[in-house]
């Protein structure tokens, strides 16, 4: 049986199309212009992502998530969904406030029940751990509006997901298929990269234990040096059709910014999947890390204070090759020593097809690694 929404429901806000008469007649003081990943987040509240919230945070929920990591209904709760405003605009509660992208097209009509103002510093020690701007998270909140504005999600432009429509499948629809395939339990599988063998170690081992797998790879704004969402879709697609049964494994898309929080971004993540209807998520070294921010199982430490979450997470140490078993191992299977292995070296493996290298076979598959290479540039630059 499919976990329960967060929250207990699963949040589905009306969606229309961009030319209905309800988002006609709006001035300029009543429009508000937000970015693309905004508007992703849009999408991911009114399809239930996000559940159970309506709309963006109150001031209430913002300051009670950074405190104490819940809402203020005590709902488990890592990072806030706010929607900044430029510092110059006021809105005021009760107003329509229309939402639209920057090319001026109707996004969303949102109930405005108010403003507040952000600590652009809080937010950044409180969310990241850190003002360094060399974590990307931290630099974007520190360089971002100190003003937020309110409210729950009236009505959404159906969003278009372009040449990814195909692969990208929400909560709702998830938990129609789960039940169709008759999974009771089913792990998720979050990732911003492609598929390397560890990667396909980490799902197998867990899909062991349960009756299907999800994987649930992000598409949207990344760091420089992330893979581009085409070279991560073309990677699975391979993986998929050669190394596993197609009926235990499920993939779509996350439409989803990258906060880079570490441990309490996986927390986030589990949310997500929880609302997707799984009932595990796999938990691996370094989980939504960045650079040398957080320590490599820090993301599995922070479960402890979250007994209530509702997802149960899967955790996992590294693997790797070992050349004396012949094979892939952690160090909970393996004796041998440092020496006789070959550790998954996301580095390496850039270097590799920055160069038109074809890494190994036990880095990768060499389906996936022949996908990659069709690419001229596969990063993020």
């Amino acid at each position: 049986m499919a976990s329960a929404p967060h929250g207990g429901r699963l949040v589905q806000v009306p969606q229309t199309t961009p030319d209905s008469p309800a988002l006609a007649g709006f001035g300029e003081s009543q429009r508000l212009m937000v970015t693309k990943e905004t508007a992703t987040t849009v999408a991911n509240i009114a399809n239930g992502v996000f559940s159970p919230l309506e709309g963006f945070m109150s001031e209430g929920d913002y300051l009670n998530v950074l405190e104490h990591m819940r809402l203020e209904s005590d709902v488990p709760w890592t990072i806030p969904v706010l929607l900044p405003v430029p510092e110059d605009r006021t809105f005021s509660g009760g107003e329509e406030i229309l939402l639209v992208d920057e090319g001026s097209r109707p996004v969303a009509l949102m109930h405005c029940e108010g403003s507040f103002g952000i600590s652009r510093q809080e937010y950044a020690n409180k969310v990241f751990g850190t003002e360094d701007r060399a974590h990307p998270g931290a630099a974007r909140a520190l360089d971002g509006s100190s003003r937020a504005v309110c409210g729950r999600l009236k009505t959404v432009v159906r969003p278009d997901y372009g040449e990814y429509a195909d692969h990208t499948l929400t909560p709702q629809e998830t938990r129609v298929l789960f039940s169709e395939k008759g999974w009771d339990t089913v792990v998720a599988f979050q990732t911003r990269n492609a598929p390397h063998i560890n990667h396909e170690y980490l799902q197998k081992s867990a899909l062991a234990l349960v009756d299907g797998l999800f994987i649930n790879p992000v598409l949207g704004k990344k760091k420089a040096g992330d893979f581009k969402d085409q070279v991560i879709l073309a990677g699975y697609k391979e993986i998929l059709a050669n190394y596993y049964p197609r009926a235990s494994v499920v993939l779509s898309v996350l439409h989803y910014e990258m906060q880079y929080a570490g441990p309490k971004e996986a927390v986030m993540h589990a949310i997500m999947r929880k609302n997707f209807g799984c009932t595990h998520i796999i938990i691996g070294r370094d989980h939504a890390g960045v650079g040398s921010f957080y320590g490599p199982y820090a993301a599995q430490e922070i479960f402890k204070e979250f007994p209530d979450l509702g997802i149960s997470p899967l955790f996992f140490r590294e693997f790797y090759y070992c050349r004396r078993c012949a094979g892939i191992a952690s160090e909970k299977t393996c004796p041998h020593k440092e020496e006789d292995r070959l550790n998954f070296s996301g580095t390496k493996l850039r270097k590799m097809f920055s160069e038109g290298e074809t890494p190994p076979k036990e880095f990768m598959r060499p389906e996936v690694a022949q996908a990659i290479l069709r690419f001229k540039q596969p990063f993020v630059e």
